[in-house]
């Protein structure tokens, strides 16, 4: 099979919904060529689409989200894109109160399907306002679904669903892994929102990780299976809402221990909602407290050795599948 990098595979995603469907159309900042994006996911799209499907936008995510959200509910299926997760921040009362709202204020009258792109996560020395990983407000929202792919096979099958779902959908791209390279069938595919992913198989340990964390624990997984003979299975999400909380339950009823792992800041993250759910749902599976392995408590530095030390890396989670283990 052949191998693509993350971002020739969501450029591919958007390339065939495109082509198959009239009412797809893209916005954003700097979208257009000879850019095709700040990380040249729409790169080439352009070219071939032209301006009507393809649409430059001035720098104003509140006008972005906006437009999309009106579009939508013309009939178009709009897919915005925001260079990187931290702006959501300027167009949240277009996300939280219009978008994931209209569908249950008019009573099912009318659906927003829009698909909001961003770059999320740290890595790159972009420091405090271009690094956060925000997942958590946008899965506290109701009517909501956030989506988080790990591998190039995830983020097509993944973003294609995501256009053809009838609700908002916030569609966020690890800005590290947009260069991991894996297998992408050339057939049509679509993953359906809301189903998980066992990425590696294992009896000792569950360890759920979401987005670029997902590869570290993979990682993470192999040394100590080498080092310690400890067989780790690694689950990902990838939806957290939808989130298929039974493939996570049936991972937690076999190993009976759980380690998660995010690289959002670690109060109030997404990590501390599903330790609520296993909690509530297979307490009694449990032959140990639940580990999470996620980011300080601080703003992302800019430097780099202080943004890894703040940000979990491969030996943070060996550490935390020892110590769920010990």
């Amino acid at each position: 099979m052949r191998e693509l990098l993350l971002r020739e595979a969501l450029n591919e995603a958007l390339r065939e919904e495109l082509r198959q469907d009239p009412r797809v159309f893209l916005l954003g900042e700097d979208i257009i060529d000879p850019w095709g994006g700040t990380f040249r996911v729409t790169e080439g799209l352009y070219t071939e689409f032209g301006p009507e499907r393809v649409r430059e936008t001035p720098i104003s995510e509140a006008a972005i989200v906006g437009c999309a959200i009106g579009a939508a509910l013309l009939g178009m299926r709009p897919v915005a894109e925001i260079m990187f997760l931290d702006f959501a921040a300027i167009a949240m009362d277009q996300i939280v109160n219009q978008a994931a709202k209209l569908r249950y204020m008019t009573g099912g009258q009318t659906s927003v399907p829009i698909v909001i792109r961003a770059a999320g996560g740290a890595g790159r020395a972009s420091a405090a306002q271009h690094s956060q990983s925000l997942e958590a407000w946008f899965t506290h929202v109701p009517g909501l679904k956030v989506v988080m792919p790990s591998t190039p096979y995830d983020a097509k099958g993944l973003l294609k669903a995501a256009i053809r779902d009838p609700d908002p959908v916030i569609f966020i791209e690890h800005k590290m892994a947009y260069s991991t390279k894996g297998p992408v069938p050339e057939e049509d595919y679509v993953i359906p929102l809301g189903k998980a992913d066992v990425k590696r198989p294992g009896k000792d340990l569950t360890l759920v990780a979401t987005s670029r964390q997902v590869l570290r624990a993979l990682e993470a997984a192999e040394r100590v299976a080498i080092e310690d003979g400890y067989d780790v299975e690694v689950v990902d999400p990838r939806t957290l809402y939808p989130l298929d909380l039974e493939t996570i339950l049936a991972s937690v009823r076999k190993t009976h221990r759980v380690l998660i792992v995010h690289e959002a800041a670690r109060r109030g993250g997404w990590g501390g909602e599903l330790l609520a759910q296993i909690v509530e749902h297979a307490f009694d599976d449990l032959d140990a407290q639940i580990i999470r392995v996620a980011a300080e408590n601080t703003p992302i530095p800019f430097a780099p050795p202080m943004e890894e030390f703040v940000i979990p890396q491969v030996d943070d989670i060996v550490a935390g599948i020892r110590s769920a283990l010990a």
